[in-house]
C-alpha cells in the first residue's frame, strides 16, 4: 500500500524540492517557473508561465548548446518578460502552438522530439516572431561572460595588448 504524501503544512521550499526531484517541470504561484535538471527558477511578470517555459524551449531549439545550462537561456530572454513586449511575444508563442498542433502535439512545450519542435520552426522561421526572438538571442545568450568558456573565448584583448601577444596560435582545435 503506498501513502499519498502531505502536501498541507509543506513550505513553499519543500513543495517545489520535492516536485523538481520528481522530475516535473514546475509553473507554481503567480509566473514563477522552474525546472527539474537544473538549479533555477524565474517570476515572469509580464508573461504567462507557460509562455516563458515555452520561450525557453524555444531559445535552446534556436540555438541548441548541450553543456550550456538553460539558466543562461533564461537570462537570454528575460528581456522579453516586459508589458511592452508581452503581447506580441504571447501571439509568436500561440501561432508556435498552433502550428504544433497541426503536427499532432498538444502545443510546442509539450512536443517531446527535437526533431519534430525543429521541424515546426521551419515552417515559421520566415515570420517576424521567429526572426526576433532569434535575432534577440544572438546578443542575449552570447553576450553572457559565463558562457564564454564554454565556447573557449577569453573576452576582448585590446585592453591587454592584443591577441598577436595573448596566445593567438594556442588554439588548440584547430
Amino acid at each position: 500500500m503506498t501513502t499519498q504524501p502531505n502536501w498541507r503544512g509543506m513550505t513553499r521550499r519543500q513543495l517545489i524540492s520535492r516536485s523538481l526531484a520528481a522530475g516535473a517541470t514546475m509553473i507554481v504561484g503567480t509566473g514563477f517557473v522552474a525546472a527539474p535538471d537544473a538549479a533555477w527558477a524565474y517570476e515572469a511578470t509580464a508573461l504567462k508561465p507557460g509562455t516563458m517555459a515555452t520561450l525557453i524551449r524555444l531559445a535552446r531549439d534556436i540555438y541548441p548548446h548541450d553543456r550550456i545550462g538553460d539558466e543562461f537561456y533564461v537570462i537570454a530572454v528575460k528581456g522579453y518578460d516586459t508589458p511592452e513586449a508581452a503581447p506580441g511575444i504571447e501571439a509568436g508563442i500561440a501561432a508556435l502552438d498552433a502550428a504544433a498542433q497541426g503536427s499532432g502535439f498538444a502545443n510546442y512545450l509539450d512536443t517531446p522530439w527535437e526533431d519534430d519542435r525543429v521541424a515546426i520552426l521551419r515552417g515559421m522561421e520566415n515570420s517576424p516572431f521567429f526572426q526576433q526572438i532569434r535575432g534577440g538571442l544572438v546578443t542575449g545568450l552570447y553576450n553572457q561572460k559565463a558562457v564564454w568558456p564554454f565556447f573557449g573565448y577569453e573576452g576582448e584583448s585590446f585592453s591587454q595588448g592584443g591577441y598577436l601577444h595573448r596566445g593567438f596560435d594556442d588554439i588548440s582545435w584547430l
